[in-house]
C-alpha cells in the first residue's frame, strides 16, 4: 500500500526545529530533575549509583526524542510493521536466551547495559496499530473479520512478555490497544463482551497466574494477612505516604526509605520516597505536571490532520497515562503491586528510552500536523 501527501507544506530541518513545542521539553526536563533530586535522596545524599546515570540517560534521551521528532511521518507509517516485527524477533530472543534477574527472563545483554525488549514494544503495538487503523474506512471497521490481525497484534507480543513474566507490561499493551480500538472506531458493544468474556475467564486465567503473582492478587485485598512477607511492601509504602503528612519530612529526611524499610524504592516505590519527603503538597505537584503533559498529548491527537498522526499521539498519551496511573496506584495499594516505573522519575534506562522516543512521535505528529496522508494512496487524492 502506497501513501501520499494530501497537503501540507514541506519543512527544512530547521523550520522544524523551530516547530518542536519546546515548553513541552521543559516541563519533561522539570520531571526528570524531580526524579533526579528523589534517586539523589534514595541513595542516601550520593549521586551514584542511581542520580548521575539517571541524567546522562534523560540527556541521551533528549537528543534521540529530537532526532525522532523531526522525521517525517509518513516515515515512521511506511516502516510501522518492520519496526514491530523487529521488537516482535527481540521478545522471542528473550524467551530463548535472555537475561534473568528478579526470578524474571525480561532483558537481552547487548553490551553496555541490558535491554527490555517489552518495553519497546509498547511504542512498537502503537505504531503498528496506527497503520493498520490509517488504511481502514468505518465501513471496514464494523467487519469482525477486519479486526483479526490487529488483535494479532496484540495478543502475540502481550503473550510473549506474560512468559517472562511481566503482568504490569502486559496490561498496558493490552488496555493502550483497547484505547486505539475505541478511538478509531470499534463499536462499544464490542467492549462489552470482551469484558464479559474475560469475566468468565477469569477463573481460567487465575490458573495460568505465576505463584508470586496470585500473591499479590491476595495481599492487594489483604495486605495484613503477611504483613512480614508478600503484604511488607504496600504496608511500608502505606506507612511513608502517611508520615509524609502535607508538606513532608524534608529532603533528605525521609526514614522509610533511608532506613532500607521500602525494597526497589528506586523503581517502583520512588513516588513512596516523594511523597514522604515533600509530602501531599510534593505529590500532587508532581502530579500536576502529568496532567499537564497528558493534556498536551491529548490536545496534538485532536490537531493532526493526518489519522494515523492521531491514532499515533493518542497511543503514546494513553501508554504514558498508564504508566503515571498504575504505579501511583500501585504504591497506594489501590492496584495490585505488578513492576510498573514512573515516567522520569524511577531508574531505569530502557523505560526512560521508551518514554522518551515515544514523546519524540508526539512531538513529530505536532511537527507535521498540517500534513494530510491518503488512507488508501493515491485513489484518495479524488
Amino acid at each position: 500500500m502506497s501513501y501520499h501527501v494530501l497537503g501540507g507544506p514541506e519543512l527544512t530541518i530547521r523550520q522544524k526545529l523551530w516547530q518542536i513545542h519546546w515548553f513541552f521539553i521543559l516541563m519533561l526536563a522539570v520531571v526528570a530533575s524531580i526524579g533526579f533530586a528523589m534517586l539523589y535522596s534514595a541513595a542516601g545524599g550520593s549521586v551514584d549509583p542511581w542520580a548521575k546515570r539517571h541524567a546522562l540517560r534523560f540527556a541521551i534521551g533528549i537528543v534521540l526524542m529530537i532526532g525522532v521528532a523531526v522525521i517525517d511521518t509518513r516515515i515512521w507509517l511506511r516502516y510501522a510493521y518492520a519496526i514491530y516485527l523487529a521488537i516482535l524477533l527481540l521478545l522471542a530472543a528473550v524467551d530463548v536466551g535472555g537475561v534473568m534477574g528478579m526470578g524474571a527472563r525480561r532483558w537481552i545483554n547487548i553490551g553496555f547495559f541490558n535491554l527490555q525488549p517489552s518495553e519497546l514494544m509498547k511504542i512498537a503495538m502503537v505504531l503498528a496499530l496506527a497503520r493498520y487503523f490509517h488504511g481502514g474506512s468505518m465501513e471496514d471497521i464494523r467487519r469482525p473479520t477486519f479486526l483479526l490481525p490487529p488483535i494479532l497484534i496484540v495478543v502475540v507480543p502481550a503473550a510473549f512478555i506474560l512468559r517472562q513474566p511481566d503482568l504490569g507490561t502486559s496490561l498496558i499493551l493490552l488496555i493502550t490497544a483497547a484505547g486505539l480500538f475505541f478511538v478509531a472506531g470499534v463499536r462499544l458493544w464490542k467492549f462489552a463482551l470482551l469484558g464479559i468474556l474475560s469475566l468468565v475467564g477469569l477463573p481460567v486465567a487465575w490458573q495460568f497466574l505465576h505463584r508470586y503473582q496470585q500473591e499479590r492478587v491476595l495481599t492487594f485485598l489483604n495486605p495484613e494477612s503477611d504483613p512480614l512477607g508478600a503484604g511488607y511492601h504496600i504496608i511500608q509504602s502505606k506507612i511513608a505516604f502517611g508520615s509524609g503528612g502535607l508538606s513532608g519530612r524534608g529532603f533528605l529526611q525521609g526514614t522509610q526509605g533511608h532506613l532500607n524499610f521500602l525494597p526497589e524504592m528506586q523503581t517502583d516505590f520512588i513516588f513512596t520516597v516523594l511523597s514522604e519527603e515533600l509530602g501531599l503538597i510534593g505529590g500532587l505537584s508532581l502530579l500536576g505536571l502529568y496532567v499537564l503533559l497528558l493534556v498536551y498529548g491529548f490536545a496534538i491527537s485532536i490537531r493532526s490532520r493526518s489519522h494515523f498522526g492521531c491514532l499515533l499521539s493518542m497511543g503514546v498519551t494513553i501508554t504514558f497515562f498508564l504508566y503515571v496511573f498504575i504505579n501511583m496506584a500501585m504504591v497506594m495499594g489501590l492496584v495490585p503491586v505488578v513492576g510498573v516505573p514512573l515516567p522520569l522519575i524511577s531508574y531505569g534506562g530502557t523505560a526512560m528510552l521508551t518514554l522518551l522516543l515515544g514523546f519524540g512521535l508526539l512531538m513529530g505528529v505536532w511537527v507535521h500536523r498540517d500534513v494530510t496522508i491518503g488512507r488508501r494512496g493515491a485513489a484518495d487524492s479524488g
